[in-house]
């Protein structure tokens, strides 16, 4: 009679156990497509503002060429690894490069067109930023429950496995301070 027990209290964590990583893997899953809506948005007001900074700028073809490049790698990776952060990350910097030329060009910086796909592209960018977040929360979830016993058990016998993070590169501007020169 106790051995019967506690063979359906067993059974009973084990569904319970293996129901809470599906539903944490799912969260996750649901996170990263929130992210690539995100990252589809930048992709498509990239060539509105290469147009509309090339109407001024036609001798900066070089930095046309590492947006458009930049672009063509980052919507090429797939899925929330080292080589799509990677590839995100030279895209924001190629992106940087355009703004600095739209600085020497008083012309542009005015054109209303210009403003608001720099608007665009700046709320994008937060948007992204708080995806990339709650992306991180609920892969940590995930991999927390995957490392903790006993859920680490079930995730073995299930196959669940761990997510990698979706973060910045070691060596991305963005975590360097900015240098300002007089």
């Amino acid at each position: 009679m106790y051995f019967l027990i506690i063979l359906l209290v067993i059974v009973l964590l084990a569904i319970f156990a293996f129901n809470r990583f599906v539903s944490l893997r799912n969260r996750a899953q649901e996170a990263w497509a929130d992210i690539e809506v995100q990252l589809k948005r930048r992709y498509d007001l990239i060539p509105n503002l290469v147009n509309t900074v090339k109407g001024y700028a036609t001798h900066e073809s070089t930095a046309f060429e590492n947006v458009t490049k930049a672009r063509t790698m980052a919507m090429g990776a797939t899925g929330p690894n080292a080589n799509h952060a990677e590839a995100e990350n030279m895209l924001t910097g190629a992106l940087k490069s355009i703004f600095a030329i739209a600085e020497a060009y008083p012309d542009l910086k005015a054109n209303q067109n210009f403003l608001s796909l720099q608007n665009e592209l700046s709320d994008t960018e937060n948007k992204i930023q708080a995806s990339r977040r709650f992306y991180n929360a609920n892969v940590r979830d995930l991999n927390t429950s995957v490392e903790s016993f006993p859920g680490n058990l079930i995730a073995m016998v299930f196959n669940f496995s761990k997510m990698e993070f979706f973060d910045l590169s070691e060596n991305d501007a963005a975590q360097n301070p900015v240098e300002v020169k007089f």
